[in-house]
């Protein structure tokens, strides 16, 4: 990508792609409108943070009245906090396409500013959010990809396909077999560890994910307990998380939950996360006491889900990078 002084005023998309993502967008909208799904808008900056320990917010300072001088906000990673709270506050099913920002992520597939379709579905469990997250994103894309049936694999069986063991079951002896067995370089600080998370993320980016939605939509279910997030939990042996990811051609496009409706274990889950990241040397942030109050109150049974919407277009325009999707990525801001 150019960069000089005499070039790096222009959009790094062409005009055809931008004409392509505003039809995408469109649709998205007259998609939701058919089915009676509302379009809200919600703040951008929040007192509170994400807590999760995988990301990271960008944060600013606010000087005006009503507030201490230089108190800080946050730039939303999601907007499915203030959403819980309209949903608790009975707006029903709703949607938003907004743009949410995450520090320290840029790259073919990443800008720190980007646009996410987030929507929630009353009285839907992650199942039949699976339904209409597939039937949405194929009806966007079908005029443009061919697209076979949906794929499903829980998570188990996803890894005994791609990377030869349980998940679940298997001992971070085990995972690092299967690395050494695949080559992937292991530092030598994550063969000390017993950490299973690392070890399963490591297998799930290097052998997992590459092979999931190939030709086909790929829906990974059925999480581990500890990679929970904002799901409910499921009872069984072992417990599962009611989470899935959706992939296509090896890229994640989104995230989604039959929703944690308990403010208690949500409180839980946030303290465990703050203390997370103060052992690993990460800034302690506030978490979001509003959204607690409104779990206490009542969030109705529903699911959400997040979409990537600069990687759908990627995938549409046949596109190598983010930037080339964006009318101006972070190195042209």
């Amino acid at each position: 990508m150019k960069t000089d002084a005499s070039g790096d005023w222009r959009p790094t998309a062409t005009l055809e792609v931008l004409k392509l993502r505003a039809r995408l967008l469109e649709r998205v909208r007259a998609l939701f409108s058919e089915r009676g799904v509302l379009e809200v808008e919600t703040p951008v900056l929040s007192t509170a943070a994400v807590t999760d320990p995988m990301l990271a917010s960008l944060a600013t300072r606010y000087t005006g009245p009503r507030f201490p001088r230089g108190q800080a906000f946050y730039l939303h990673t999601s907007p499915e906090s203030p959403m819980k709270r309209l949903l608790a506050a009975g707006s029903g099913s709703i949607y938003q396409i907004c743009k949410v920002f995450r520090d320290g992520e840029a790259g073919r597939w990443h800008n720190p500013e980007f646009t996410m379709v987030e929507w929630y579905r009353t009285g839907f469990d992650h199942h039949r959010l699976m339904d209409e997250t597939g039937d949405l994103v194929t009806q966007l894309l079908a005029p443009i990809i061919s697209l076979d049936n949906p794929e499903r694999l829980s998570y188990r069986e996803a890894f005994q396909r791609h990377a030869g063991l349980d998940p679940h079951t298997a001992s971070p002896g085990d995972f690092a077999a299967v690395a050494r067995t695949h080559e992937i370089g292991v530092r030598p600080t994550l063969l000390a560890q017993n950490d299973l998370d690392v070890w399963r993320d490591l297998l799930l980016t290097h052998l997992v994910e590459p092979m999931l939605g190939q030709g086909r939509l790929t829906f990974l279910y059925d999480y581990p307990v500890s990679q929970a997030s904002l799901a409910r939990l499921q009872p069984g042996d072992p417990p599962l998380a009611a989470r899935f990811e959706l992939y296509l051609n090896g890229i994640e496009l989104a995230n989604g939950f039959h929703e944690l409706a308990d403010a208690d274990e949500q409180r839980t889950r946030f303290e465990r996360q703050l203390q997370t990241r103060a052992a690993g040397g990460l800034p302690v942030v506030p978490l979001d006491k509003r959204l607690l109050a409104a779990l206490a109150h009542g969030l109705p049974d529903c699911a959400g889900v997040a979409l990537g919407f600069d990687r759908l277009v990627m995938l549409a325009a046949g596109a190598r990078t983010m930037a080339d999707v964006l009318a101006f990525p972070v190195e042209r801001a």
